[in-house]
Order: structure tokens, then C-alpha cells, then sequence
């Protein structure tokens, strides 16, 4: 889309028609605020969306060193963005810049109308997705500030955590921004205390924890004590897949995602051969999406929110959380997908988040500019990988363990990075040795039939190897193949665990009104259509279960 394009899409201008159709809500309200005066400020939640009738109301960033005017609204104009869809606090404020009649109207009544009304629909949610596709492009909104090193774990969870989550927020990094030293002065600290989270003029964490940082980005929503008709567990995917469906036809869904929406989809940076998007998306577009969606319909997504233990209680799962919460639902999706295999190289630990990496987005790729890197596996996702990666270092070595690379990667793939002269294909290579002093510096690779061994200096190492399932804390009434991916389908009809007279669903568990899909799931394909389908596969069984209750 053309810049003039977005920013079209983004400040529309209803018709007036349009207001009046809005404004014949019985829950809006018409309302006249005074120059200066604040219509939401950053950090609110369920704040307004207001309809300018009258004057004028200008959005402010108060995030940098001084408030920032990013647009005024004028009338016939709107205030808002996906923070009203997901629950998530305002990113900006609104400031009344001349005296104005404004059409107001809750967050509920909003999302109502969004359902109701297609047209008006259509033209607000472009807008929302085009305010934030401008808020992402570079120098227009500061947003947190992490100040950290590059060779700090911390630092890069805190950033890994954030960019996943695609909060808006502007990275310092000690080694190489000239105005680390002053703005650590400026807030009395020093290198030793970070990494620091800042907003404006203000230190808002030191070394959080996610859920610190979840809480301080307006991500961590509270959690309703109802029994839900649907719970998943794990936005992937699959796990997404479910509540657009499950909540679009009525279901009453919570979703809750240990870490940030996605699942491994959510890392790739380029998907192709997903059906309907022919130029291909980024992983994190499709998760954005969904989420929207997913909302759109009144399905409640909390991250982070990491699921400890499951027990049942008169048949009713009960989902013990880290948080010491418990969430009851009538029925359970397990769409908790897999993590990449750690390489086990000894000292490998070590390096994580500070040239070891397990996704490669634009969040790693800023170390990679002009250097030589390395990226382990031999499917779709490493050779995403090595693509999106040949754009920003000098040479990218791809390492597969096997001999053929059509093995196990899509062909179009396969022949791209076949044709991409700086990317370096290495069959039937492994990971011998990593060296470096706090961060990695070099890597050995050796050649499994030549016995050949090759050293290679490189900041950076992305693995994509195996798959371990996201099991570990499902009960024994949940059963699971020998690698610990649940087990589903009609012949778990003879599992001690199975209490029901009728046989599974095709993605039914061995515990009735348990389902599972995606990746964690025992012979699933390893696809994002795939999990897709399974994930709106499973409401139709769900409906038939809640039948049976």
C-alpha cells in the first residue's frame, strides 16, 4: 500500500449518514469539552472512542524525551486503535485542542456495533490497522524505551518479549547509541542497573519480569471468575483458529498464551504458501490478524499467562495458572504447539539471547548487518530464516544435518535459497563447537561424511531443529505418544482414561471434552494451514459435546 494510501485508510472521515447511524445508538452520548482538556490519557484502559462533531482533538505521544503531536482530529474524524479491540491500555493521548461536541461511546457498545454494522465496520477497523501500521514505521512513535546491552540475556528477553508481543517500543543499545550514557545519567543510573524499561521521563522497571512488562505495556488483561463454554490454551495458530470461531459462534472463549500470539508462525518472516495470501505475510501480520478477529467477536485473549497443571472437578477442567489462578471451563483445547530443540553443544546455554537465537526477526536481525551467520535445520522455517537473513548479512551458512534439502523444506523454498548467492548451503554438516567470551564469537562445523571441520567467526547462531512438544504439565489422564505429543482420535475409545460411551472425536483426547490441535498434537502436519483448520475443526466438536452435558 502507498504511504498516501495508509494514511488515508487511517484518518478517514465518516459520512454523515454514518455519525448518524452511530450516534442513534442508545449507549452513545453526545458530550462538549473545553480546550486542554483530556478526552483519554496514555495508559487508560476501556477509554472512549468519540466521534469529532465539533472543534478539534489533537493525539499525542508522551512516550519521548517531550510530547510528540502525531495527527489532530477534526470533525467528522475519530479517535481510537486496536487497544479498543484488545483490551490493551491507550498507547497516546487525546487532548482537546479547540473547544468540541464529540459523539462518545463505550468500548462495549463499540464492539457491538463493529458485529452489527459491516459498513462502519469495515471503515474503522482499516483505520485502527493503518494507525498502527504508522505508529511501526521508524522515527514516528518512541514508545517504551528498553536500555540494555546486546550481550545481555535479560536485555533481549525484555526486547524478545515485547517485539513478540508487537508492543511499540524503541531499543537503546548500550554498545552502540551515542545517548545511552546521558539518559542514564539524566535518571541517576548506571550500565550496572540495566536493562531499564523507561517511559518519557520516567524509569518504569528495572529487569522486569514478563509479567512486569506485560502489566507496564497494558497487555496483562484480569481474568473473569465464570465458567467458560471454551478454554484454550496456546495462540498459535490453532489456538487462535478456535476463538475467532468458538466466540463468532457464541461461545463464551478465553485464550491463554504463556509468552505472545503466534506460536512459530508468529517468527517467520515470510509465509507464502498460506491459501489467500499469494504475495505471502509475516507470521506476526497473520497473529495480528487473528487476534483482531478473535476480539472483533468477544473472545478474551491474556498473555502472558503461563498454564501450571490441569485437574477436573465434577468433569469441568480446571486450569491451575503460575499466577495461582484457576480458569473452569466446560470444555479444553490443547493448542500449546512445540519448542525447536535445543542444540545440546556444550556451553551452548550460555549464548542464548546473545548469539544463540531460536527465531530470526527483525528483533535479532539488528546484530546480523554485515556479518557472516549461521542457521541450523532443514525445514520450512530455517529456510524462512536463511531468506529473510540473506537481506541483512553479509553470508548466511546454512547448516542441514541430512544430505537433501527437498527432504523436509517446500520446494519453492528450497529453489530460492538454492538461487540466493549469499546464502551457503552446507548438507550433511553439524554444530561441533561454539566459542566466545560472554557472547558468541565463533562456531565449528563439521562435515558427518568427510569428518572435514571448519571454523566460523559469526556473531550469531539461529536454530530450527526437531520439535519438543509443550506437554509437560497435562495430568496422566491426558495421554501422550513416547514423545510427548498428546494422543487424539477414535482409538483412544479403549484408554483406561476414556469415560464415555460414545467413541472420540477425530481431535478429541482421551479425556472427554478435552481436545488438542496443532503442533502439540500426536501426527499432526507440521503446516500453519494445517493447525488452522484443526483449531476451527475443533468448535464443531465442541458443539457437539456441550449437546451431551
Amino acid at each position: 500500500m502507498a504511504d498516501y494510501d495508509l494514511k488515508a485508510a487511517a484518518f478517514p472521515k465518516l459520512t454523515d449518514a454514518q455519525i448518524a447511524r452511530l450516534g442513534a445508538c442508545s449507549e452513545a452520548s453526545s458530550r462538549r469539552y473545553r480546550a486542554g482538556q483530556f478526552l483519554f490519557r496514555v495508559g487508560e484502559r476501556d477509554f472512549k472512542f468519540y466521534v469529532i462533531l465539533t472543534g478539534a482533538v489533537e493525539i499525542v505521544d508522551c512516550s519521548g524525551e517531550a510530547p510528540n503531536l502525531l495527527t489532530v482530529h477534526v470533525a467528522g474524524s475519530f479517535t481510537g486503535d486496536v487497544s479498543h479491540l484488545t483490551g490493551n491500555s491507550s498507547i497516546v493521548s487525546a487532548i482537546v485542542r479547540d473547544d468540541c461536541e464529540v459523539l462518545e461511546i463505550s468500548t462495549s457498545t463499540l464492539r457491538r456495533i463493529l458485529s452489527e454494522c459491516p459498513d462502519l465496520s469495515d471503515v474503522i477497523l482499516q483505520a485502527f490497522i493503518a494507525r498502527r501500521r504508522l505508529l511501526r514505521e521508524p522515527g514516528t512513535f518512541t514508545g517504551l524505551r528498553v536500555i540494555g546491552s546486546r550481550y545481555s540475556q535479560d536485555t533481549f528477553r525484555v526486547r524478545d518479549f515485547l517485539a513478540k508481543n508487537r508492543a511499540l517500543f524503541t531499543w537503546l543499545d548500550l554498545e552502540d547509541d551515542p545517548a545511552v550514557d546521558l539518559l542514564l545519567k539524566q535518571f541517576g543510573l548506571s550500565e550496572a542497573d540495566t536493562p531499564v524499561v523507561a517511559c518519557g521521563r520516567m524509569v518504569l522497571l528495572r529487569n522486569p519480569s514478563n509479567r512486569q512488562l506485560a502489566e507496564a505495556a497494558g497487555i496483562l488483561r484480569p481474568i473473569e471468575q465464570t465458567v467458560y463454554d471454551l478454554a484454550v490454551v496456546g495462540a498459535g495458530p490453532a489456538g487462535l483458529a478456535a476463538a475467532v470461531y468458538g466466540a463468532s459462534e457464541g461461545l463464551k472463549t478465553i485464550v491463554l498464551e504463556r509468552m505472545a500470539p503466534g506460536g512459530q508462525a508468529g517468527r517467520s518472516m515470510r509465509i507464502e504458501n498460506y491459501l489467500g495470501f499469494p504475495t505471502g505475510l509475516t507470521g506476526s501480520e497473520l497473529a495480528d490478524r487473528a487476534v483482531l478477529q478473535a476480539n472483533k467477536f468477544g473472545a478474551y485473549l491474556t498473555v502472558p499467562t503461563p498454564v501450571a497443571g490441569l485437574t477436573f472437578e465434577q468433569s469441568y477442567p480446571v486450569l491451575r495458572l503460575e499466577s495461582g489462578e484457576a480458569v473452569v471451563a466446560k470444555c479444553l483445547l490443547i493448542a500449546t504447539g512445540a519448542d525447536y530443540r535445543l542444540l545440546g553443544i556444550e556451553g551452548c546455554q550460555q549464548f542464548e539471547g546473545r548469539g544463540v537465537y531460536y527465531a530470526a526477526t527483525p528483533n535479532e536481525a539488528q546484530i546480523c548487518r554485515g556479518a557472516e551467520v549461521v542457521v541450523v535445520g532443514g525445514g520450512n522455517s530455517a529456510g524462512q530464516a536463511a531468506v529473510f537473513l540473506s537481506g541483512q548479512a553479509r553470508k548466511v551458512c546454512l547448516v542441514v544435518r541430512g544430505g537433501d534439502l527437498y527432504k523436509s523444506m517446500s520446494s519453492y523454498l528450497a529453489r530460492r535459497i538454492e538461487q540466493t548467492k549469499n546464502i551457503e548451503l552446507l548438507c550433511n554438516t553439524t554444530v561441533r563447537r561454539m566459542d566466545g567470551n560472554g557472547h558468541l564469537t565463533g562456531v565449528e562445523l563439521a562435515n558427518s561424511e568427510t569428518g572435514e571441520a571448519r571454523t566460523m567467526q559469526t556473531p550469531a547462531l539461529f536454530s530450527f531443529i526437531g520439535a519438543v512438544p509443550r506437554s509437560e504439565w497435562l495430568p496422566p489422564e491426558i495421554e501422550t505418544d513416547g514423545k510427548g505429543f498428546v494422543r487424539t482420535g477414535p482409538t483412544l475409545a479403549q484408554s483406561s482414561h476414556w469415560s464415555a460411551r460414545r467413541t472420540p472425536f477425530l481431535l478429541e483426547t482421551s479425556r472427554p471434552g478435552v481436545f488438542a490441535a496443532g503442533d502439540v498434537r500426536s501426527g499432526s502436519v507440521k503446516r500453519v494451514a494445517s493447525a488452522v483448520g484443526e483449531g476451527s475443526m475443533v468448535v464443531q466438536f465442541v458443539h457437539e459435546y456441550l449437546k451431551e452435558m
